[in-house]
């Protein structure tokens, strides 16, 4: 449970340091998105699942 939590914080920092920092480059990049069919998004988002399962993976394996 701790793991979660600290992932889900780590999340919310780096999703506040991009809405804080660049919050046009955000705009755009979802515009961007937008205009991708669905099925390149939903391609995109297994991929970001399966490299966030192995870097959670990997994280306690090293002892996180």
């Amino acid at each position: 449970m701790a793991t979660a939590l600290l992932a889900l914080g780590l999340v919310l920092v780096v999703e506040g340091l991009f809405w804080a920092l660049a919050p046009r480059l955000i705009e755009d990049l979802m515009a961007a998105l937008a205009a991708l069919p669905p099925e390149a998004r939903r391609l995109a988002g297994l991929i970001a699942l399966a490299l966030g399962v192995a870097l959670v993976w990997w994280a306690r394996a090293l002892g996180a």
